[in-house]
């Protein structure tokens, strides 16, 4: 099957889904303080929807599925839609993105089910630090679960670390470090306005000063193949992991984005930072035709942007929680 190409020219081949809007932690940058109204469970698309909507869009020339949240491991058995979408003709991989928590409990059955990787998002090493940045989580217990999951042969393992000044930038240097104990990659990403409603201008933190940072504990060495997506990777010389660097504001990487996202409630989003959106749930619950729900995909991939709106580096927020949209 050649694989579905956008307006801009881009190959689409990777679909990110969203099982669930609800999360056991409550990151600063993710979700709002209060009154956060979650959807309600008959709202969500159920796995063999999603499975079905994955079967369909591997028959466009998906390939890469990336279970996300919310947090995912809170949505009951999870294992079981891995599985599923694991077996779908055309589907070469399916991860996961996690805050780690839960993942220690559940990497092994994962793997067996035919999880391939996951990438834990961990935005702070200080145990205090990080339970206010999640407002009650502990760095215990990911870092448990981060070698869980490597036991388990969920590898390449990815550390996703959002820098934010005055919160925990102060960390960059020992993040870094990190790659030289262990075969993780750590990611470092641009703060983006996202949802919350909490993102300030003067806690932004660019590329070029985060790479700075990170180079002066040692030489970064350019690091080829691999798959990074939109991370530059480089490594110190000797080091077992590999650092990377995520720049949605600075320099963004619109050009070569091949993804579509799945909401948990069943809506079709072409990009991230635009509230766009088509309605797959009504469609697929009102008896749509496997041809019906693959138009849908292909009017989704027509409507991707050339790249994010213009408003968006100034720092508007998009209308919607991240917890919400899908990690």
């Amino acid at each position: 099957m050649e694989p579905v190409r956008d307006s801009h020219g881009r190959t689409i081949d990777y679909m990110r889904v969203s099982v669930t809007d609800r999360c056991n932690l409550r990151c600063i940058y993710c979700v709002p303080p209060d009154n956060l109204q979650f959807i309600d469970r008959t709202e969500l698309l159920s796995y063999e929807e999603i499975t079905r909507v994955a079967t369909i869009a591997a028959g466009m020339g998906i390939r890469k599925v990336r279970v996300t949240g919310g947090e995912p491991l809170v949505r009951k058995d999870l294992p079981f839609l891995v599985q599923a979408l694991a077996k779908i003709a055309g589907i070469e991989d399916v991860s996961l993105t996690t805050n780690g928590m839960l993942l220690g409990r559940f990497a092994g059955r994962l793997a067996e089910a035919g999880l391939k990787r996951v990438n834990v998002s961990l935005d702070s090493l200080d145990p205090d630090r990080f339970r206010e940045m999640t407002r009650g989580g502990r760095v215990e217990t990911v870092l448990k679960g981060l070698e869980t999951a490597k036991k388990a042969g969920l590898e390449p393992l990815k550390i996703n670390t959002v820098v934010i000044r005055g919160v925990n930038d102060r960390e960059i240097e020992q993040f870094a470090r990190l790659t030289t104990q262990a075969p993780y990659e750590v990611r470092f990403i641009e703060w983006m306005p996202i949802g919350s409603g909490e993102w300030r201008r003067d806690g932004y933190v660019g590329l070029e000063e985060i790479m700075a940072r990170v180079a002066s504990v040692a030489h970064l060495v350019p690091e080829g193949g691999g798959q990074g997506g939109p991370a530059k990777r480089f490594r110190f010389k000797d080091a077992p992991g590999v650092i990377g660097f995520i720049s949605p504001i600075s320099q963004h990487f619109c050009d070569s984005c091949n993804r579509l996202r799945l909401t948990a409630e069943g809506k079709l989003r072409p990009c991230l930072f635009s509230d766009r959106e088509i309605d797959l749930r009504s469609a697929l619950r009102q008896g749509a035709t496997d041809c019906e729900v693959a138009a849908l995909l292909r009017s989704a991939v027509r409507m991707k942007p050339l790249r994010y709106p213009a408003d968006m580096p100034q720092g508007k927020c998009r209308l919607k929680p991240m917890s919400k949209i899908g990690g």
